[in-house]
């Protein structure tokens, strides 16, 4: 193979991988767009019935695309042509049915058109949607063809009035392009003024440095006349020079003349031809073709560098994207355990940033402590409970038939009890504000931990084996918090009672205890002594309670959160292995695609190295 043949080959590999995994019509990545687009294919364009159907065919030397009147080409046709040894058999793939190879080239008719009515159904409705088709054949060169609708000047019935803008903007989204090579088909018994291809390619390509001109149908200009005025680049001049082609007749069509042998006709026609005769050697499809490959290899080559810088941007982009996909999962039992064991360690890294402050989250604990737990301890109404009324209810209540002698003992005991017993409510919200919390940082770790994404079966699992862990660890922390209560309840702090008779006796003049043992300011100074007491023990729960919370809950969830779970996965076989790390199937597909891509580019940056150096 050539050099020239390689250089178009590549590209043609290139182009189609590009189409193959999705990176043309629609890729989400830019830089595999713009490599698209900095591949140099060959837009046919041309009025309907100008011929270009036919000039396609001649180019492939195969009789294989829908005919008929009016519009027939009703979606883009990207057509890749392939070389391959000689005396290989020919065939077809399109892209819609990669796994089939067509070698009848009537059924690759039939397809284009079964294809173009699945979109467009059964009417004259065109599509921007391109059918993919590539062609492996020893009778042609290596080329990228677009085959356009044909452009027209009226909408005719059963076609919406804005027919001839949707082609027109349509070919122009195609011919606009800078890589794109014009080939423009217009028909020799028509005024070249009048050509609806030369007309759009004036307009996008003014210098005519992409366009070449083609004039088909040459057999049929009236006798007496001839083209040469075109053909010269007299009568319109164009960077490139003009082709005149040949094509099969009506009759030869419905004979089923071989193209071999059409090809062959053509040749003879240029060759004993008195008006173009001497140009023979530069007219007819084969010479088309060639022509077109010679300038494809200039442009490719002119590009070379370009591209290069494209492809090396694609594969650094690639395999940052595997880096971030991960190894695909390995089938062997003990590989499976120590991926799981990673991603637990990597969720704890996470999980422990958060508590430590590394990443947001773990302050919210702290604001239970500082904020929440303060706030319930000032609300409990102890106002209600010590008020005058109730405290000489329960003194009252506690003496029985017999009143109290001196200080009502009991009493005091089933006042303070019944205080301390309200603090069990902000006791229980500290744990459970701080349980709250927790979860939501496991839930986020989870989300934050890239690794874990591959794996939404194991995302689950992990997520409930913590939960169930943090329950475990609220209820030990309700426990302890409560027991905290209970032992304020169960021991008072004698000092705090015997310091009370001596500051009463230090007040200036007391009066007489018979006075007003039973007076409203006895049981209001019991209620205030009371009060003072459990001002205390509120200080002492604001203190231990965060304490015991912290222990039971975050400290038990830093060092021991995943321990059961770890327990748990060791007891598993690998076929349970396997199903805790089943992958997300559109992420199994994204790292194939990326794989064949990565390989592509390598391939592709390798080949043009080795292009290069051959120059």
């Amino acid at each position: 193979m050539t050099t020239m043949e390689s250089l178009i080959g590549l590209v043609n590999r290139i182009q189609r991988a590009c189409t193959v995994l999705g990176d043309y019509g629609g890729a989400d990545n830019n830089t595999f767009s713009s490599l698209w687009e900095a591949l140099p294919s060959v837009a046919v364009v041309g009025g309907q019935s100008s011929g270009k159907s036919s000039v396609l065919e001649s180019i492939v030397g195969r009789d294989f695309l829908p005919r008929g009147s009016g519009i027939v080409t009703r979606r883009p046709l990207v057509l890749q042509l392939h070389k391959i040894e000689s005396g290989a058999q020919e065939y077809a793939e399109f892209l819609h049915m990669p796994r089939r190879k067509f070698t009848d080239f009537s059924l690759v008719r039939a397809e284009i058109q079964d294809e173009t009515d699945r979109i467009t159904g059964k009417t004259k409705q065109i599509s921007p949607i391109p059918i993919h088709l590539s062609i492996y054949s020893p009778n042609v060169v290596n080329l990228t063809l677009i085959d356009l609708p044909g452009l027209t000047k009226v909408a005719v019935e059963g076609q919406p009035e804005n027919i001839v803008q949707e082609i027109e903007t349509m070919v122009r989204s195609f011919v606009e392009k800078p890589n794109c090579i014009i080939l423009a088909i217009s028909p020799a018994n028509q005024d070249i003024a009048t050509s609806d291809a030369i007309k759009i390619s004036r307009e996008v390509d003014p210098e005519g440095e992409r366009t070449f001109g083609v004039l088909t149908k040459l057999d049929l200009m009236d006798k007496g006349t001839n083209a040469l005025e075109v053909l010269e680049g007299r009568s319109y001049r164009l960077q490139h020079p003009w082709v005149g082609i040949v094509n099969r007749s009506q009759a030869d069509i419905n004979k089923n003349i071989d193209m071999i042998v059409a090809r062959h006709k053509e040749r003879e026609y240029f060759a004993s031809s008195p008006d173009y005769g001497h140009l023979a050697n530069k007219m007819g499809s084969e010479y088309l073709a060639k022509l077109l490959s010679q300038h494809l290899e200039s442009v490719i080559r002119a590009r070379i560098p370009s591209i290069t810088s494209l492809i090396n941007k694609s594969v650094e982009e690639l395999e940052s994207e595997m880096e971030h996909l991960g190894r695909p999962i390995a089938l062997d039992a003990g590989a499976q355990l120590y991926t799981i064991l990673e991603l637990c360690r990597a969720f704890e890294r996470i999980f422990k940033e958060h508590l430590d402050g590394g990443r947001p989250g773990g302050d919210r604990i702290y604001n239970v402590f500082d904020n929440q737990l303060p706030a319930a301890l000032r609300k409990l109404p102890f106002e209600r409970h010590l008020s005058l009324q109730n405290v000489r209810k329960v003194v009252s209540e506690a003496d029985g038939y017999q009143p109290h002698l001196i200080a009502p003992e009991q009493g005091y005991r089933r006042l303070i009890e019944g205080s301390l017993n309200y603090f069990r409510g902000p006791a229980e919200a500290s744990v459970d504000a701080v349980h709250f919390v927790l979860k939501e940082l496991v839930r986020k770790s989870i989300a934050e931990t890239q690794e874990l994404k591959r794996f939404p079966t194991f995302q689950a699992l992990l997520a409930t084996a913590s939960n169930e862990a943090l329950e475990r660890f609220r209820e030990e922390g309700r426990t302890t918090t409560l027991r905290l209560v209970d032992m304020e309840s169960s021991y008072l702090t004698v000092d705090f009672f015997r310091r009370l008779p001596q500051e009463v006796e230090k007040t200036a003049n007391p009066a007489p205890s018979n006075v007003d043992r039973y007076a409203e300011g006895h049981f209001r100074r019991i209620g205030s002594n009371v009060l003072s007491y459990v001002g205390l023990v509120s200080d002492t729960l604001r203190n231990t309670i965060p304490k015991a919370v912290v222990y039971c809950q975050v400290r038990q969830a830093k060092q021991y959160l995943l321990s059961h779970f770890y327990t748990e996965i060791g007891k598993k076989e690998g076929k349970q292995l396997s199903i805790m790390l089943d992958e997300d199937p559109a992420l199994m597909e994204r790292r194939q695609q990326c794989a064949k891509r990565l390989e592509l580019y390598k391939a592709a940056r390798d080949e043009i190295d080795s292009v290069s150096w051959a120059r």
